[in-house]
């Protein structure tokens, strides 16, 4: 009987173990959890608060955060949490101006502070090409190369591989059997770098001669496959956009129509878009463009094409003709389609499927958001990644933040009228208002003039955020110039 009774409380005790164990398991797991959701004990009042969550990164790497004061224990790239409200970041390494913003967040919320651009205290301008004269620059894409122009008169450029340290320069000619009246006396001749195409390999160029123009499409790789677009279709194009990268695909602008034209095949569309007076081209397949209803009121329309749709669709059409230019933009971010339309100061944002031939309707798009500015718009666009809206007016711009929904405007410094606004990458802004180059965050915070430059030309940074190529002038003529961004 003893020995029964043992055993009962064997059993007994085992039980109580392995529950304890099971319940130990449970609350592990929880805390486990409750931890990756933000939640932490508040060391004031005790209570159980979800924090909101900081990712911080840099470039370079390797730099010290604080958060209101307080240092924490990792350097860039590294998170922290924080309880909800307002906190004022800094983010510091030595040799670097220190980066520092306000950030106002939300319990259980994820915010990204992975964009920093640290710039050096010492900013030193090192000269890596120079030119008698330049006419026009313009960066890839993909900030590996620049292509300079000289001369307008005549085609030759300076293909500069900015890839590594040591810059490289191919001299690419445009063969005279390639472009229109090459050797007729007393003919001017124009040449204007146009656009790259995403791939960074082609760049399409107009050619004015006399009270004429053509457009060519220049293969960097292999000037003398150059191809004189205009000439293959005997089709006068007062626009041009790449369709994809292969340099044969292309939408273009005729007599207020939209074709698709295929140099390989040597092919042109039917008329995809009719009135048309303007468009531009998102992610190779949708074009969005501004036109007229056709009708005898001819008022002012902006739409959407998909390609290899059978009809395009009107999403906007304004009530009267007046002063006022809309403005239309496509993006797509975090797996939602996006289109921003402007009237005057005011831009409606609408989110969801863009139409087509298998939903049909328009409709599918509804409104996101809307904001007005001070200023009619005279220009409208999302950012590379599509995060942002652009909206631009002179000096003055905004964006707004598809994410945190948050509207933010600020002001070119300077005096001048005329100004470069351009995304130098994801997160920043570039601008050349004055002959300074300045960047800025797409908020208009954490201002850096960086060095002088010759207005209207282009800049770029390396996508290894290495250097910041631009052009000015010199005692001799102009030059292509570097700042080293991350310090050896």
């Amino acid at each position: 009987m003893h020995h029964c009774t043992s055993k009962n409380k064997e059993l007994v005790k085992r039980i109580a173990v392995y529950a304890l164990m099971a319940l130990s398991v449970f609350v592990l797991v929880t805390t486990i959890i409750f931890f990756m959701m933000g939640f932490r004990i508040d060391t004031i009042d005790g209570k159980l608060e979800q924090y909101a969550l900081l990712q911080f990164n840099s470039v370079p790497t390797g730099a010290k955060v604080t958060i209101d004061g307080e240092l924490i224990s990792s350097k860039t790239p590294t998170s922290s949490s924080v309880p909800a409200g307002e906190h004022k970041i800094t983010i510091s390494r030595d040799g670097y101006q220190t980066w520092s913003k306000t950030v106002n967040v939300k319990s259980g919320v994820l915010k990204w502070l992975k964009y920093v651009i640290l710039v050096p205290n010492k900013l030193t301008v090192e000269s890596v090409a120079n030119y008698d004269a330049v006419y026009l620059s313009l960066a890839s894409p993909n900030g590996r190369y620049m292509l300079i122009e000289g001369n307008p008169s005549i085609p030759v450029y300076d293909l500069v591989d900015l890839s590594s340290d040591t810059v490289k320069i191919t001299k690419l000619t445009i063969a005279a059997t390639l472009y229109s009246e090459a050797v007729t006396p007393n003919i001017t001749h124009d040449f204007q770098i146009k656009k790259w195409d995403d791939g960074g390999r082609y760049v399409l160029i107009k050619h004015t001669y006399g009270d004429k123009y053509e457009w060519l499409v220049l293969d960097t790789q292999t000037a003398d496959s150059t191809k004189n677009i205009t000439k293959l279709f005997d089709f006068a194009i007062s626009d041009i956009d790449f369709f994809g990268t292969s340099g044969n695909l292309f939408y273009a602008l005729g007599a207020n129509n939209i074709r698709k034209l295929d140099l390989s095949a040597g092919t042109m569309s039917r008329t995809l878009v009719s009135n048309v007076t303007g468009f531009n081209i998102y992610n190779s397949s949708i074009v969005t463009y501004n036109g007229t209803d056709g009708t005898a009121a001819n008022l002012p329309v902006v739409g959407i094409y998909n390609d290899g749709d059978s009809r395009s669709y009107v999403l906007r059409t304004k009530t009267e003709v007046d002063s006022k230019v809309m403005h239309i933009s496509a993006s797509r971010y975090f797996n939602e389609n996006y289109i921003a339309i402007s009237d005057g100061q005011k831009v409606d944002i609408l989110r969801g499927s863009y139409p087509n031939n298998l939903n049909g309707e328009a409709t599918s798009l509804s409104l996101f958001n809307s904001f007005t500015l001070d200023n009619d718009i005279s220009d409208l666009s999302f950012s590379p990644d599509g995060q942002y809206v652009l909206a631009k007016s002179g000096a003055y711009f905004a964006s707004y933040d598809l994410e945190y929904k948050k509207l933010a405007s600020s002001i070119i410094e300077g005096n001048g009228t005329t100004l470069s606004l351009k995304w130098l990458n994801k997160n920043y802004l570039w601008s050349d208002r004055d002959g300074s180059l300045t960047i800025r965050e797409f908020d208009g915070a954490n201002i850096h003039i960086m060095n002088v430059v010759a207005a209207g030309q282009d800049a770029v940074i390396t996508d290894n955020g290495r250097y910041l190529y631009s052009v000015n002038k010199s005692t001799t003529g102009y030059q292509l110039q570097r700042v080293r961004m991350i310090l050896p």
